[in-house]
């Protein structure tokens, strides 16, 4: 079993689906894996918990499956996403000057990759 950390940059959903993906089929291998949401990614968050929106589904599998660690902080509050994650239980991560730290991750055995 390995510990995979995907941090998510990219806030186009047709990246989105595949981090997703990848999420799963890895946690379904048998890795533990969490997902990171920074940069421009979260502002999928509000599009995420729409019923519509053609990622929801997927998206309600990765948060049952508890592979969203949650989201950056200071990416949120800058792109008007901090309330979205608040109201829907996303953890907000700020180990880092307001973001998430890759060290925190890898010093506790997570390979990094970065969407």
């Amino acid at each position: 079993m390995k510990k995979f950390a995907l941090f998510v940059f990219n806030g186009d959903p047709m990246c989105f689906i595949h981090v997703l993906l990848n999420a799963m089929n890895m946690k379904e291998k048998g890795h533990v894996v969490k997902i990171i949401m920074e940069g421009s990614s979260v502002k999928l968050i509000p599009e995420l918990f729409t019923p519509q929106h053609p990622l929801n589904k997927l998206w309600g599998k990765a948060i049952d499956q508890d592979l969203v660690e949650g989201a950056c902080r200071a990416c949120s509050a800058k792109l008007g996403t901090l309330k979205d994650a608040e109201e829907h239980g996303i953890k907000l991560l700020d180990g880092m000057a307001g973001h998430p730290s890759m060290t925190e991750f890898m010093d506790n055995g997570f390979e990094i990759i970065t969407f």
